[in-house]
């Protein structure tokens, strides 16, 4: 069986005051592009189909285009469930009677986790969607009084969806989270740990660590779509991954390659996968160097201007309105940022010892060594003289 896993869509998206749908349309109609190629059983999206709760109107028409497409054109089933950035209750409205149609919507965790059978050559795969939920809200849902932290409550889940498999070999779960590959030593206290790689963009989901899933709840699945990081990468093995968001939605994403992951599963659950990538209309890249090279026809020129751009200008003194210059050349600039000489990035902007006994000058001049990291030239010393001593007959 042939399905194609995606994830983190967060369609209706606003970067840095960029509204995103022209890109997420772009990123859609290749995915789309892709599933007439590779004919896959089913589409899997692992959750934060929107980015927010109450998504705008724009959003819920490409969404509705999308689907369209890929179930009444293609005739693709879709295997989907609600991440930490969706409403689950919007998302579940007439989840059984889109099912006919072949769209299939986890929205609120339930006590009995939705199955979805699907059918190949070899028979049936069984795809258990696990929403996402808050442990506090599981407590009640499942019933169990003893969750406390997502770890917990995916183990209760997952010890349930064991217990009424029937032995199954051919089980796929897909679920959203946090999910950190973590292994006990044989006769140590230690473990070994495999830390996923996380972005700006991703929302937290709890503070003290109580967010972490150990992936090995995950083992006795075939495959495990995630969805959450928006970095595609795995989470201890082949079959327990992450496809990645769908663009690139923060300047820490700048070197990620977004794409979906192509999952064949075999008769005995053996799998194979590989990553398809997606071109964006408008790449996100950093940018770096001193204002006047940045906007130099020899530097700008072997880019796409277009691109969405954070700067980073290593000049030093005062700059004239720079981000007006940049978007002269770079109209979809979304941030810059001046870079400071590690000695004033410690923030040491306080008076050293014995500033009581000091000059006004001689404060200064630690001042300014600590925000530039370097002392000041002779014409600047007599700058700040005549500066000091103006004030000082002012104040006289």
């Amino acid at each position: 069986m042939k399905i194609i896993h995606t994830s983190d869509w967060h369609i209706g998206k606003i970067v840095n005051g960029f509204s995103m749908l022209e890109d997420q349309r772009h990123a859609l109609e290749q995915l789309i592009e892709i599933l007439e190629e590779e004919k896959p059983h089913a589409l899997v999206i692992a959750g934060d189909i929107y980015d927010r709760s109450i998504p705008p109107v724009e959003a819920v028409e490409l969404l509705d285009w999308a689907l369209n497409r890929i179930l009444l054109d293609l005739e693709i089933p879709v295997l989907a469930i609600a991440g930490n950035h969706d409403s689950p209750e919007r998302l579940s409205f007439g989840s059984r009677l889109l099912s006919d149609k072949g769209l299939h919507i986890a929205g609120i965790l339930s006590a009995e986790t939705k199955r979805v059978q699907l059918y190949d050559e070899f028979g049936s795969v069984d795809f258990y969607l696990i929403p996402y939920s808050d442990p506090r809200e599981a407590r009640h849902l499942l019933g169990d009084e003893k969750i406390s932290t997502h770890d917990d409550m995916m183990r209760i889940i997952i010890e349930r969806i064991e217990a009424n498999a029937e032995g199954s070999a051919r089980k796929v779960a897909v679920a959203h989270g946090y999910i950190a590959y973590s292994k006990k030593e044989s006769n140590e206290e230690s473990y070994e740990t495999e830390e996923p790689q996380r972005c700006e963009s991703e929302r937290p989901l709890s503070v003290g660590g109580s967010e972490i899933v150990n992936a090995e709840c995950f083992e006795n699945f075939c495959y495990t779509a995630l969805g959450h990081l928006h970095g595609p990468q795995r989470a201890g093995s082949e079959k327990t991954r992450y496809s990645g968001s769908l663009l690139k939605y923060s300047f820490s994403e700048a070197a990620h390659k977004k794409g979906v992951v192509v999952v064949e599963i075999g008769e005995s659950g053996d799998v194979t996968t590989k990553h398809l990538s997606l071109a964006p209309v408008r790449d996100m890249r950093v940018i770096q160097g001193p204002l006047s090279e940045l906007v130099s026809p020899n530097v700008y020129s072997g880019g796409d201007t277009a691109d969405y751009i954070f700067a980073r200008l290593t000049d030093e003194g005062e700059l004239f309105d720079p981000i007006t210059k940049l978007r002269a050349v770079y109209p979809n600039i979304m941030g810059l940022e001046r870079m400071q000489s590690r000695e004033s990035a410690t923030g040491r902007t306080s008076a050293g010892a014995g500033h009581r006994e000091k000059s006004k000058f001689e404060l200064f001049e630690e001042f300014y060594e600590a925000i530039c990291g370097k002392n000041m030239n002779d014409e600047e010393n007599k700058i700040v003289k005549e500066a000091i001593e103006s004030a000082q007959k002012g104040a006289d």
